[in-house]
C-alpha cells in the first residue's frame, strides 16, 4: 500500500470518527433537553393536581367568588391539556407556544385568586390553606428550576446543532430543527411569579 493510500485510508477514518461524534453528540444533547423537559412535565403535573385541592378549600370561603374559582380550574385544565399535548415531543414549537400561552393564563388565574382570598383571613388562617400554599410554593420552584435547566440544555442543543459543521448533518441524522425554549408569553409572571401564600 502506497503513502497516498494511507493517507487517503487515515482521513476517510478520520471524517467516519468525526461524523459519528457528531451524530452522537446531536442524540446526547437531544436526549438533555428531552429530560429536562420531561423534569418539568412532572413539576407541573404536580401543581395541576395540587390547584382542585386548593379550589376545594377555597369554596368553603369564597361563596360569591365562584367565577374567579370557576377560572382557575378552567385555565388549569387548559394548561393540563397543552402539557399533554407536547409531552411526547418537545421539540414541537405550535405545541409549546399553546402550553405557554396556557401556563401564562394560569398564572394570571391563580394570581385573581391570591388577590381575592385576601380579603379573607380566615382563609388564609386555616391549616389546610397554609399547606396548600406551602406545597405550591415549593412546586413553582421547582418549576422554575427545571425550566431554568430546560432551557439550558435547549441552548445548548441549538448552539452545537446550529454550528459548522454539524449544521450539515443534522438533518441527515434525524434533527431537523431546533428545539423550543419555554418561556411565558407574559414576561411579568416569569419576573413575578404567582404569590400562592395565604
Amino acid at each position: 500500500m502506497g503513502t497516498t493510500a494511507i493517507v487517503t485510508l487515515v482521513i476517510l477514518v478520520l471524517s467516519v470518527l468525526y461524523l459519528v461524534s457528531i451524530y452522537n453528540r446531536l442524540v446526547t444533547l437531544a436526549n438533555r433537553y428531552k429530560n429536562g423537559f420531561a423534569q418539568i412535565d412532572v413539576q407541573l403535573k404536580r401543581r395541576y393536581d395540587l390547584i382542585p385541592n386548593l379550589v376545594e378549600t377555597a369554596k368553603g370561603y369564597l361563596k360569591h367568588e365562584r367565577e374567579t374559582l370557576e377560572a382557575v380550574i378552567e385555565a388549569r385544565n387548559s394548561a393540563s391539556s397543552g402539557l399533554a399535548e407536547i409531552a411526547g415531543d418537545p421539540a414541537n414549537g405550535a405545541a409549546m407556544s399553546k402550553l405557554m400561552q396556557a401556563e401564562g393564563m394560569l398564572a394570571n388565574a391563580l394570581g385573581r385568586l391570591n388577590v381575592v382570598m385576601e380579603n379573607y383571613p380566615d382563609l388564609k388562617a386555616s391549616n389546610n390553606m397554609m399547606q396548600l400554599s406551602e406545597e405550591l410554593t415549593s412546586t413553582e420552584n421547582r418549576i422554575s428550576f427545571a425550566r431554568q435547566a430546560y432551557n439550558d440544555s435547549v441552548m445548548e442543543y441549538n448552539t452545537f446543532r446550529e454550528s459548522f459543521p454539524p449544521v450539515f448533518f443534522a438533518n441527515m441524522f434525524g434533527h431537523p430543527r431546533n428545539a423550543t425554549l419555554l418561556e411565558f408569553e407574559d414576561k411579568e409572571a416569569i419576573v413575578k411569579a404567582p404569590d400562592v401564600r395565604f
